[in-house]
Parts: C-alpha cells; structure tokens; sequence
C-alpha cells in the first residue's frame, strides 16, 4: 500500500539529494519543488501499473529499430517544430 503525502522541497535540496528523494516517491510520496518560495513543479509517483493513463506519441523502436538519442530527438524537434506554428 503506498503513502499519499505531499512535501514541499528546495530545488537545491532536490539536486543534492536526488537518490533519497526517488526513493520517497516510489513509496508514495508527492514532492512540490520550490524556488524562492516560489513552486516550479510537482513530482508524484504514477498511480497505475498500467500505461493507460499514458499516450505514444512515437515509438522511435519501432520507427527506426533502435532507439534515438535525446540530442537527436531535440534537434528533430526543433528542426520541424518551427516549420509549422499554431496561432
């Protein structure tokens, strides 16, 4: 059974600390990062096993046969996503 509570974090804290704090929130555990008492996000734990709460956009595996690399995959993104602007 999991733990349902909410803590708030320093950023600093969070960067300095970064294994505990994957630990508290594979127990249950909902961290609010702020910075300058100001909150920048939230990390919570994924609620199901299952995926069904989430989408595939692109399974680059199955696309390509191997995975890509986030510096490809962010230069992709920035090559075609300046191509086509929502108004």
């Amino acid at each position: 059974m999991s733990i349902k509570t909410q803590k708030n974090i320093g950023l600093k804290e969070l960067r300095e600390n970064m294994e505990s704090y994957i630990e508290r929130v594979n127990k249950g555990e909902s961290l609010t990062i702020y910075r300058r008492s100001t909150p920048l996000f939230r990390i919570t734990p994924i609620e199901s096993e299952t995926d069904e709460n989430w989408e595939t956009v692109v399974d680059f595996v199955k696309e390509t046969g191997a995975a890509m690399p986030l510096k490809d995959l962010l230069q992709s993104i920035k090559k075609y996503g300046q191509k086509s602007k929502v108004s």
